[in-house]
């Protein structure tokens, strides 16, 4: 099999971290996001996670250099030597051009959904203190009768908040499908789960 590096773009909401694990269950090769990485590094007390905490703790965002060189440690390991589905990262063009001084990714996979679907997504999400489960009350998983007066909605599900996540993938995100142009696939994100791994697959050549 030809390594495959997968890039996974999409607003949120748009359930890139679904078709991720579909895709690297397929395939066999890791899904790397971003806050995985921090967290990771966090937990493990590494330089770089001490670093990283620190900025997060700060309510700064962490730097795309520091961020790539996460990245870099990451990808270097064994397990992603026949590729990896990305999720998180690149975000911007100058985070992309960091990647492309390492790496090249093969297939960028864009999750199309509209803005008025991605907040009735999200302003639906919630989430339960006890277990750390995450339910919503207008996709999957749906939580049950039982435990849905004891959900709350996060800070960052509310719809002002989302609505500045969605200006920013637009201004700094989009760019990045004309500057990838040649290997950027749509796929409509607002069908079922099984038709977009479906349609993702299609536009990869690979079977799900």
């Amino acid at each position: 099999m030809d390594k495959k590096i997968i890039c996974l773009f999409g607003p949120q909401g748009s359930g890139k971290g679904t078709q991720a694990k579909i895709l690297t269950d397929r395939l066999n090769i890791p899904h790397i996001s971003t806050g995985d990485l921090f967290r990771i590094a966090i937990e493990s007390k590494t330089d770089l996670g001490q670093q990283v905490e620190s900025i997060l703790k700060s309510g700064e965002l962490v730097p795309d250099q520091l961020t790539f060189d996460l990245l870099k440690e990451r990808i270097s390991q064994n397990d992603c030597a026949g590729g990896f589905v990305l999720d998180g990262f690149p975000r911007t063009l100058n985070q992309a051009r960091l990647l492309d001084q390492y790496v090249e990714i093969n297939h960028i996979v864009v999750i199309d959904i509209s803005d008025k679907e991605s907040l009735k997504r999200l302003t639906n999400r919630r989430y339960h203190v006890k277990t750390g489960e995450i339910y919503n009350l207008y996709t999957s998983p749906k939580p049950s009768k039982e435990i849905e007066p004891e959900l709350v909605q996060r800070a960052d599900d509310t719809e002002e908040a989302i609505k500045t996540r969605l200006q920013t993938y637009h201004s700094e995100t989009e760019p990045l499908f004309v500057y990838y142009k040649e290997k950027v696939m749509h796929v409509n994100g607002e069908q079922s789960i099984d038709k977009v791994a479906q349609d993702i697959a299609k536009s990869l050549n690979i079977s799900i």
